[in-house]
């Protein structure tokens, strides 16, 4: 989640850096004030805008954004019947509501249809963007478990010492938080991080918490 390498940073899964977003907001001054604020979030190279949710549907299935900011109530099918369809067609779609206030009941079936979560539509910049960049790094890091097989004979034997590591690793914990945690100076939590790496045929961080999500070792 060695130092940071391109598209990574310790800690977490970085989004790719020509992420595209699909914004669908039914209001042209809402719809222009998102696509401004998803366009400064770091990681996202691409918004797409949609007025509707019929528009949004067709922008998905012609360009398959990253991820969906659906306004929950619009004309016509309206966002959460949109999102339900985008997602029954694609369960791995990622899509966050947004709703003016806390509309409780159409955020509660777009969740139970597969949505990630919902946003209120009055957020700060900052709100805005911590949960498109952790929207986008959770779908990232699923897609890294997907694909990371697990080791042929199944999961390895980890001592104690590195069990704990690999699940700090799993929080988004880093080298030196995990020391804290568990006592340990930052070059001794490395010293551990090396060898679950050896024993998981990982080469960083993120691939270990990828084979050990498969594997059973961490959830």
């Amino acid at each position: 989640m060695a130092g940071p390498g391109p598209g990574r940073t310790e800690g977490c899964v970085l989004v790719n850096p020509v992420t595209t977003v699909l914004v669908c907001d039914d209001s042209p001054l809402a719809r222009e004030a998102l696509r401004r604020a998803v366009a400064g979030v770091p990681g996202v190279g691409r918004v797409l805008v949609a007025a509707s949710g019929e528009e949004a549907m067709v922008r998905w299935s012609t360009e398959r954004p990253e991820l969906v900011l659906m306004d929950v109530r619009m004309p016509g099918i309206g966002g959460v019947e949109a999102a339900r369809r985008i997602l029954a067609t694609a369960p791995d779609a990622g899509v966050i509501m947004m709703t003016m206030a806390e509309d409780h009941d159409g955020v509660a079936r777009a969740i139970h249809a597969g949505a990630a979560g919902y946003l209120v539509k009055d957020a700060s910049r900052e709100e805005l963007s911590a949960v498109v960049t952790h929207a986008l790094a959770d779908l990232a890091a699923r897609r890294v478990r997907r694909s990371t097989p697990v080791p042929a004979g199944g999961a390895p034997a980890l001592t104690e010492r590195e069990m704990q590591v690999l699940s700090g690793m799993s929080r988004g914990r880093s080298n030196s938080e995990i020391g804290k945690e568990l006592y340990l100076s930052e070059d001794t939590v490395k010293t551990h991080a090396r060898r679950l790496f050896r024993k998981l045929g990982a080469a960083d961080r993120a691939q270990a918490v990828a084979v050990g999500f498969r594997a059973g070792l961490v959830r």
